[in-house]
């Protein structure tokens, strides 16, 4: 069964948080709230976890998953910024945004596009999530949690413990989060490409 921990929206208890991070640290997977949706997380380089996603969510073997930053130095330990990049991710972080950009050594090559050699990244404008990250001192792995035929991904806390219970190791429930997805740009090339519009606005991309 998994453990369901209720945490303050704005002051997260450290304690919990601890807690969760001691799971992330063990192997676990877990759900956790962001700016945009739940989304599922675990260890980068945690392959069973991330074979658990897949499974849960029954990604096919070339979905891409997103690297979840606490802030820009450990967003520039995986992914290679040009200065005009740089520019343009600055100005819409923290925030409910995925970028994709041309992947470090630090990043497995599991999680590459396989023709680009590239990643997405993203850092959270969630209170809860940012405490989780700074507590871990390293990226989550994560993927929206959204499951197979459903048009939404789930909103309540305690609905993702009914429905996982037995497939993931812990819920952060900070209160119902949102049912849009982040917005997703392509930043590996000479122009943006917005490949996703979701809860960011991506008029500033066009």
């Amino acid at each position: 069964m998994a453990i369901y921990l209720e945490v303050h929206p704005d002051n997260p208890q450290p304690r919990s948080i601890r807690q969760i991070a001691d799971v992330v640290r063990a192997g676990g997977l877990i759900a956790y709230p962001t700016d945009s949706c739940f989304a599922l997380g675990c260890q980068m380089g945690n392959s069973d976890s991330l074979e658990s996603i897949r499974d849960i969510r029954k990604l096919d073997p070339g979905h891409h998953f997103t690297l979840v930053c606490r802030d820009f130095a450990q967003l520039g330990q995986l992914v290679k910024i040009s200065n005009s990049v740089y520019r343009l991710i600055k100005a819409a972080t923290p925030g409910p945004y995925t970028f994709v950009l041309p992947a470090t050594r630090e990043v497995p090559r599991r999680l590459m596009h396989p023709r680009k050699r590239a990643v997405g990244v993203r850092i959270p404008d969630h209170r809860v999530a940012q405490a989780l990250l700074a507590e871990l001192g390293e990226p989550l792995l994560s993927s929206t949690l959204l499951l197979p035929g459903e048009p939404e991904p789930m909103t309540s806390g305690q609905q993702i413990k009914q429905r996982l219970d037995h497939q993931i190791d812990a819920v952060i429930d900070s209160g119902d989060c949102g049912t849009e997805p982040t917005t997703v740009v392509d930043l590996s090339q000479d122009e943006p490409q917005i490949l996703r519009i979701g809860a960011g606005d991506p008029s500033r991309f066009e």
